[in-house]
């Protein structure tokens, strides 16, 4: 493939999502990402907190979330959890991936359907955790007993979700595919809990799409048919 024809094919994979992205930076600059930046102050926040000798134990009872806690404690941690570093990763690396594609998608859906769409996807893992553990490690979906007590933070799955959904929305094809595909081949070359509920995140997006799409189908008939009975209304009557 030459040069031309790779550029073509870039255009068409990220040639609207990066326009939309661009225009929105170029008018509103930092303004247009109030969510992320938040969202990555606060990351840094409780990095520095959660490595001081007093500040571990209030992140994690507020942000840490495990398989063998009960539901109530576990749903009202998840949203912070998110963005809560983990542990055993460089938070240069949460950092960059909230400040990269929670910033993208920010621009690209909002900051509401951001979070929505992050949440859902977080919590898919938490709960996939639970029935993992519940199968056991007999089963391919299954997880052993001491991955109930991993401590489970950070904004991978959320990361991963948006990834998915933005790149859906703008018709990214294989932006989406490629996702999908590095998702299934981690779970495969390390099947720990994280690479699971990775696959658990995108299963859940991938419904949201299916359901968006099907909502701008409905809502484009809708519209198609509104244009078409205004012209019948408007068109003069036929002579006999």
């Amino acid at each position: 493939m030459n040069r031309a024809a790779l550029r073509r094919a870039a255009l068409t994979e990220w040639g609207p999502l990066a326009g939309t992205v661009r225009r929105a930076l170029v008018r509103k600059k930092l303004r247009a990402i109030p969510m992320t930046l938040a969202a990555v102050l606060l990351t840094s926040v409780f990095q520095i907190v959660q490595n001081q000798s007093w500040g571990f134990d209030p992140v994690q009872r507020i942000g840490s979330v495990q398989a063998q806690l009960p539901w109530w404690p576990a749903l009202l941690r998840t949203p912070l959890s998110l963005f809560v570093p983990a542990l055993d990763l460089p938070v240069w690396g949460a950092l960059a991936q909230v400040l990269l594609v929670f910033g993208i998608a920010e621009i690209c859906l909002g900051k509401w359907r951001t979070l929505a769409i992050s949440y859902v996807a977080t919590l898919a893992g938490t709960m996939y955790a639970r029935l993992a553990v519940h199968i056991g490690p007999d089963s391919v979906f299954g997880l052993p007993p001491e991955a109930a007590k991993v401590v489970d933070t950070g904004p991978s799955a959320a990361v991963v979700g948006l990834a998915i959904f933005v790149s859906w929305r703008y018709r990214a094809w294989f932006t989406c595919a490629a996702v999908v595909l590095a998702m299934a081949v981690e779970v495969v070359i390390k099947p720990n809990l994280a690479g699971k509920e990775h696959i658990a995140a995108v299963v859940a997006v991938l419904a949201l799409c299916a359901a968006d799409e099907v909502r701008r189908s409905r809502r484009g008939a809708r519209a198609q048919e509104e244009v078409e009975r205004g012209q019948r209304s408007g068109a003069p009557a036929s002579r006999s």
